[in-house]
């Protein structure tokens, strides 16, 4: 079992690269969304993604433990599943209208870039998420930095396409 949990946890060894595990991991989130959505559209990349966060609770749970604090570098199954969930703002908006997500290519540069600053930086809940501890705080900030990076992903569009400058 905890071969298993591990072989998840670090998404098949990628969380032991070095530097910044969780950003190659977010790094290699990204063709694999692409292969997700070309491959099932929205509705794959959603149940992909739900996957990853039930996967990933049950695989840090293993790893770390209940009581353990700390959210060990090498999980990065967390950063996946946030990513997934960042890229949420672009593919779904894509497979309703039948765009080429390929085309949206700044929101996946916003949705990468966001997620990573809030993923880093902590701020509000998911700090507040990340000093939770065990399985639930290694997941759940990455969740909720990943929803941020998506509605920051989609107020950029917004602001970009002049739909929320009046134009």
């Amino acid at each position: 079992m905890r071969f298993w949990a591990r072989l998840i946890a670090t998404v098949g060894g990628l969380g032991y690269l070095k530097p910044a595990p969780g950003t190659w991991a977010s790094a290699a989130a990204l063709p694999l969304a692409w292969a997700l959505h070309v491959s099932g559209g929205f509705p794959l990349l959603a149940l992909a993604t739900l996957l990853a966060g039930a996967s990933g609770y049950w695989a840090a749970g293993v790893m770390v433990g209940p009581d353990r604090i700390k959210d060990p570098p090498e999980i990065v199954i967390d950063e996946v599943a946030g990513q997934w969930l960042a890229i949420w703002a672009i593919s779904l908006p894509a497979w309703l209208h039948g765009i080429e997500i390929t085309v949206l290519w700044p929101g996946w540069v916003s949705a990468f870039v966001l997620f990573r600053l809030f993923d880093i930086w902590k701020p509000g809940p998911v700090g507040w998420a990340d000093r939770s501890g065990g399985a639930s705080g290694v997941m759940l900030d990455d969740l909720i930095a990943g929803l941020l990076a998506g509605l920051g992903t989609l107020l950029l569009a917004g602001v970009a396409h002049g739909f929320l400058m009046g134009g």
